[in-house]
């Protein structure tokens, strides 16, 4: 269950998920210099609308994809709410895949596996892009890019996974439909 599961802050203190209990969650591992970077503006709208609401975010800095989130905890923070105005709490940087991912995260992939990109103009190119380096890699649930968010509702179900280049919107109106 995911109440089973710690993560740590940047500030390096230990959140226990079973303080989440009742709240609807999104987990979202974020880099700082990704072409889905912008989606912290939306992911903050989101948070603003919905937190007194049961919304929490735990935004996952991550450094696994094209070490596009290369910074300190400190810089990171400091990026996000200079250039997003972001007030959702971070999370240390961690792994999402690999022998040193977060445990949580292992759960999350074996909860909601990848089903595929959606259709739109990055399908493709992320497509041949992961081809590229594993000819097996849509049959692996593993975390294909920055920006992946998985909801939990708030029995602490993983309900979602969305990949990167979903349409925010969808996103929110599965966050909206829990709370």
């Amino acid at each position: 269950m995911i109440y089973d599961y710690k993560v740590k802050k940047s500030n390096g203190e230990e959140l226990d998920l079973k303080d989440l209990k009742g709240k609807v969650i999104m987990v979202v591992n974020t880099a700082t210099g990704c072409g889905f970077t912008p989606q912290y503006a939306p992911i903050e709208e989101m948070y603003k609308k919905y937190h007194d609401k049961g919304l929490e975010i735990l935004d996952i800095p991550c450094n696994q994809f094209g070490g596009q989130a290369p910074g300190s905890d400190a810089e990171i923070h400091e990026f996000c709410t200079l250039h997003y105005n972001t007030t959702f709490p971070q999370m240390k940087k961690a792994d999402v895949n690999g022998e040193n991912e977060l445990p949580l995260y292992k759960y999350l992939k074996e909860q909601k596996g990848f089903e595929g990109f959606p259709d739109g103009q990055f399908k493709e190119m992320m497509e041949q892009m992961m081809a590229k380096n594993d000819p097996d890699w849509n049959k692996k649930p593993d975390i294909k890019w920055n920006f992946t968010k998985f909801i939990i509702d708030r029995d602490g179900n993983v309900i979602a996974r969305f990949e990167p280049m979903e349409d925010m919107n969808k996103v929110e109106e599965c966050v909206k439909s829990l709370l």
